[in-house]
């Protein structure tokens, strides 16, 4: 009877080990057992978020980011001059003169023509 007992807890203790091992982070669960500052203990389950992601915006080029990007190429005075489903084309001034950069309606707005 005792050895029984005694099997039980040992794979209890085994098994509160690997709940403890569990990455809960990815899942934004947090199991908390107190320490010295904060002595609560409880569950919590991160969805505070109201299901938006920043990232569902930046899965085509926008215009705003053609024009961000192409501020950071070193154009002036850029504008945006064309938007169709494949590209997204931006005017401005470079040196002086006058600068079409064309860029892929694309994840990170790759540059086709320059």
């Amino acid at each position: 009877m005792f050895n029984s007992f005694k099997t039980a807890a040992l794979s209890g203790l085994v098994a509160l080990g690997t709940l403890a091992a569990v990455p809960a982070q990815a899942d934004s669960i947090y199991l908390g057992f107190g320490n010295n500052h904060d002595r609560r203990v409880g569950v919590y389950t991160g969805d505070d978020e109201d299901g938006f992601r920043r990232d569902r915006n930046w899965r085509r080029c926008s215009p705003d980011r053609a024009l961000d990007k192409a501020e950071r190429m070193g154009l002036h005075r850029v504008r945006i001059v064309d938007v169709n489903r494949r590209v997204v084309k931006v005017a401005g001034r470079q040196y002086g003169d006058r600068v079409v950069v064309v860029f892929a309606n694309e994840r990170g707005c790759p540059v086709i023509y320059r």
